[in-house]
């Protein structure tokens, strides 16, 4: 019976094994600092199997770099002795829900997931901290002071004299945020599948640097774009007025993700209905509603989704189209003559000759697909139907009003409680136009207002899909942010405080997401839609340290290794332990029952069935075995004797010897 020490995963050691399946004879034995063997890389071996390939020495190269960069690496794969904790009381529909609100720095969180998610995240939104010359509240053990950045990069000499201009004044805080940002992405492409989006929200401070830095982590060929939201102009900002922010686009893998990405037009409702009054007015007229039309489309600004589609000015009894060109290729392919159905006489053709060949024009007249003008003279057109055409790919130019947004918000609240709150809607459309659906899974590892969350829902409400969402926000001490708060935010803040204070809940911004997920489930309550969501807070490990130098080893110690668990902890935060420990989805539903007294916990119907009781006995013992779930654990101190864990042992293999079995 094997038992498990739990902690994240070392992501070091999976990249050494991933070394040794491409070049064995590179990978030996070597002892780790407390004597352990482990495996190790022969990094003369590996260079000579690479030495064709391998850049050496001072030779240029092309690459994004900054200082603090190998210490950032290292944070992302150095494994952490943490845990995630179920908080059944702040959650909602605990029991049923298939949603994640991880509370808790979100680099550790994304560790701990590692092993559950790897390779299951279809798409992942992030809004980071813009970088605005403020601290961040991710504030990695990484992280440097100034004089520490000057050393560093060299402009400071060991005597502290400065050696270059003072050119870099904020040099050090793009170091910082690549420094945060390095790591996370890094995690996050793990969770990503085959065909899974990267989505990050940005502004011009570091749109260079992400775009770099989603290259170097995804690879040269992740970038596929972004999208330009015009937002509120900038009167007093110096050199150029900056009006807009982008949303930036990364695949994992472009031959599994071919990028067919279409979204409907926008505006569509309003010009149908508009028509409907045309035809109403005009009849058959189409000349009537095609002037009517063009001086409709007027009355819109050309921000407006409406004038997007002005072109759409003629009506005919099948529908609204625009007349477009039905000039063939250069070669002349097709040179005919059509007459015009009115005049008889043989209309103008295109210099380049007609699109169709003669047949299929002809077919094309007989079933009215043809715009012919008042007589001959002009040069006939294609019907471009606007009811085909009601969908287009992903445009790059945006005018959205994120002041929707915070007034959505602001209602759901009954006051303003975040400050620039992302457009949920807007996300909801990238959702559904890069294909999320199904059961995929939404992550959003800055997930502030819980926009990107509340977007998974709506998504949902249209019964379309019944993806979920996992949402990770560190829990954020507003006090800290009213102290620098200024002007709007500041009374902002201070709402967000009195509410949560009224609420007698944590003055936090996790608090505040939460509150958001909360509200959003009581607006969709009676619809057939999953809105609820599993909290899990990051904690330290459920297993005591038992570690101890040999010289600090008493019987007292002794003793109390034996009883391995913290005390404060419950059977749902060992379970979950367990989860993260064998690969298995956060999600799953889990069921309680009594056996024999004692409590035993059921995990998708058997894929997982644990008793952490410490005076196990044989009924329970060989009614789980009763039952062949896939995996059972125990605890480790459950078992009064080694003969006892013995003969627990032998149960399983005679009645269910498929059983994984472990225990804590």
């Amino acid at each position: 019976m094997e038992k498990r020490a739990l902690h994240s995963p070392d992501l070091t050691a999976r990249n050494v094994e991933r070394i040794a399946e491409l070049f064995p004879q590179v990978v030996t034995e070597s002892r780790d600092a407390e004597g352990n063997v482990t495996l190790a890389v022969d990094f003369d071996l590996l260079r000579q199997e690479l030495s064709d390939h391998v850049v050496e020495g001072p030779q240029e190269r092309y690459r994004l770099d900054w200082p603090g960069k190998r210490a950032a690496a290292f944070a992302a794969n150095a494994p952490i002795a943490k845990t995630l904790r179920p908080v059944r009381e702040e959650s909602v529909d605990f029991d049923t829900t298939k949603n994640l609100f991880i509370e808790g720095d979100n680099l550790e969180a994304l560790k701990l997931l590692q092993e559950s998610y790897l390779g299951k995240v279809k798409l992942i939104y992030i809004d980071p901290p813009y970088n605005t010359g403020n601290d961040f509240v991710y504030e990695d053990d990484f992280a440097e002071s100034s004089a520490d950045y000057l050393a560093r990069s060299g402009q400071r000499s060991e005597t502290g004299d400065r050696l270059v201009a003072n050119t870099e004044a904020n040099g050090r805080f793009h170091s910082d945020w690549l420094s945060m940002m390095y790591p996370r992405l890094k995690l996050a492409k793990n969770l990503l599948a085959d065909d899974g989006v990267l989505v990050v929200s940005i502004d011009e401070n570091e749109h260079a640097s992400l775009v770099r830095l989603g290259e170097e982590v995804l690879g040269d060929a992740s970038y596929v774009g972004e999208i330009v939201l015009k937002n509120s102009s900038k009167n007093d900002q110096a050199y150029v007025s900056i009006q807009h922010e982008y949303i930036v686009f990364f695949v994992k893998n472009r031959q599994a993700n071919a990028g067919v990405w279409v979204e409907k037009k926008e505006g569509l409702d309003k010009i149908y209905a508009a028509f409907d009054g045309f035809r109403k007015k005009h009849g058959e007229d189409w000349a009537a509603i095609n002037a009517e039309a063009k001086a409709w489309y007027k009355t819109f600004q050309p921000s407006d989704a409406v004038y997007g589609s002005k072109h759409y000015d003629w009506m005919d009894a099948r529908g609204i189209y625009f007349a477009s060109d039905i000039s063939g290729p250069n070669d002349g392919q097709y040179v005919y003559d059509v007459t015009h159905p009115a005049t008889g006489e043989v209309v103008k053709m295109p210099a380049s000759g007609w699109r169709y060949p003669q047949d299929e024009m002809l077919r094309r007249i007989a079933d009215n697909r043809v715009h012919f003008g008042g007589d001959h003279t002009s040069v006939p057109k294609n019907k471009t139907y606007l009811a085909n055409t009601e969908y287009q790919s992903l445009t790059s130019i945006r005018y959205v009003d994120g002041r929707a947004a915070s007034k959505r918000l602001a209602a759901l609240f009954g006051e303003k409680v975040f400050t620039n709150p992302k457009d949920e809607f807007l996300l909801r459309d990238i959702y559904r136009a890069v294909g999320v659906t199904g059961d995929d899974v939404v992550l959003d590892m800055f997930a502030g207002s819980g926009s990107a969350m509340q977007a998974v829902l709506e998504l949902n409400r249209d019964g379309e899909s019944a993806c979920r969402f996992i949402g990770i926000q560190v829990a954020e001490d507003l006090t800290e942010t009213l102290k620098t708060a200024k002007g709007a935010a500041k009374q902002i803040t201070t709402n967000a405080i009195k509410l949560l204070m009224r609420l007698g809940r944590p003055v936090t911004v996790a608090e505040i997401t939460k509150q958001r997920l909360r509200l959003v489930h009581e607006q969709l309550s009676g619809l057939l839609v999953d809105s609820g969501f599993r909290v899990l807070k990051v904690d330290t490990s459920n297993l005591a340290d038992t570690l101890a130098a040999p010289d600090g080893l008493s019987q007292d110690t002794l003793e109390g290794a034996v009883e391995s668990v913290k005390p404060d902890r419950t059977a749902y935060d060992l379970l979950f332990q367990v989860l993260l420990d064998w690969a298995l989805d956060l999600s799953e539903p889990v069921v309680s029952e009594q056996i024999d007294d004692r409590e035993v916990l059921s995990v998708a119907e058997g894929a997982l069935i644990a008793c952490f009781t410490d005076d196990l006995s044989d009924t329970v013992v060989r009614e789980i075995a009763n039952r062949h779930p896939l995996r059972a654990v125990f605890l480790d101190a459950g078992f009064a004797t080694d003969a006892a864990r013995i003969n627990a042992e032998q149960i399983f293999r005679d009645v269910s010897p498929e059983t994984e079995v472990r225990t804590i």
